[in-house]
């Protein structure tokens, strides 16, 4: 099927689409955004209407294509959403494994989504529950209530706010999702168009605003502020393994605290979150010693 919306763009500069738009996805099964051979294609409902977009490298170029009623807004905002305002060589890291990492991830550059309900559903998910078990969640919650995105590359668009708010708690129990969160999204849901309007805002405001929302903390204002408002500089507080991390890796220093964390990222304000992301993305851990968090079984309660 020809795109609706397309562009070929220059690209001056190393682009990695991989690391680029990684965290926009959550986990493997994701149904709304796929990496491979052909680009990475991505599903989203923007204020346009429905769209799939996809990038690819041609040489040094970057090619776009969209399809569906957003396929416009899509290819407007690509520049933003692969961080082509992003400066880092303006990142000097003093530490040395901060400096290798940079180094080796030189096509890293950190953008904004500029839609806020698409990263604060699978947030809200991801809240006090391992990883695995959100992820499967959300795979399941969008292919039951979402519905085929524009094109024909197979992806799954979110389901949309209205069809949240309207859906009975009943029908997504069995997704593993319990009872507060499903109210957390629907609360969002009613409020979509008024979070969607603070992309607008500076991210600590609009950070502010998001965490007017009951049930709605620090932790996951800022992986929302990361993504859709790209703020280069938030750091998710309220994380249990993040100050273990940035303790280990900055330090030397096998367990850490939120105030030591803060302390050791203070040189790098302003690319904090590069900080952060380098170290997730070489791998880097503190040691464990507890026990990891027990697997729930949710729709089976």
């Amino acid at each position: 099927m020809p795109p609706h919306a397309s562009a070929t763009l220059p690209l001056p500069f190393p682009l990695d689409l991989d690391l680029t738009l990684g965290p926009l996805q959550h986990g493997p099964s994701d149904p709304t955004i796929r990496f491979g051979s052909d680009g990475v294609w991505r599903s989203a409902r923007t204020p346009g209407g429905p769209a799939t977009l996809r990038l690819r490298h041609e040489g040094d170029r970057l090619m776009a294509e969209a399809w569906g009623t957003g396929a416009s807004w899509m290819i407007e905002r690509v520049p933003a959403l692969l961080g082509f305002d992003d400066r880092p060589e303006t990142f000097k890291p003093v530490s040395r494994l901060l400096w290798d990492l940079h180094r080796h991830h030189a096509g890293l550059r950190l953008g904004r989504t500029g839609l806020v309900f698409h990263a604060l559903l699978p947030t809200i998910l991801e809240q006090k529950v391992p990883s695995v078990e959100a992820y499967a969640s959300y795979a399941r919650l969008v292919h039951a209530l979402g519905e085929p995105a524009p094109g024909d590359a197979g992806l799954m668009l979110q389901p949309s706010p209205e069809r949240l708010a309207a859906t009975p708690y009943w029908a997504v129990h069995r997704f593993g999702i319990e009872r507060r969160r499903f109210a957390v999204i629907q609360l969002a849901a009613t409020r979509a168009a008024r979070l969607e309007a603070t992309v607008d805002l500076e991210p600590a405001e609009a950070r502010r605003r998001l965490m007017t929302l009951p049930g709605i903390g620090p932790w996951s204002a800022a992986e929302v502020s990361a993504v859709a408002y790209g703020d280069r500089d938030v750091v998710s507080l309220g994380d249990y393994h993040l100050p273990h991390q940035v303790a280990w890796a900055l330090g030397g220093e096998v367990r850490g605290t939120e105030a030591r964390m803060l302390e050791l990222l203070e040189p790098y304000r302003g690319h904090r979150a590069r900080v952060i992301r380098l170290l997730t993305l070489g791998g880097i851990q503190a040691p464990r010693f507890g026990p990891r968090m027990r697997l729930r079984k949710i729709a089976a309660i």
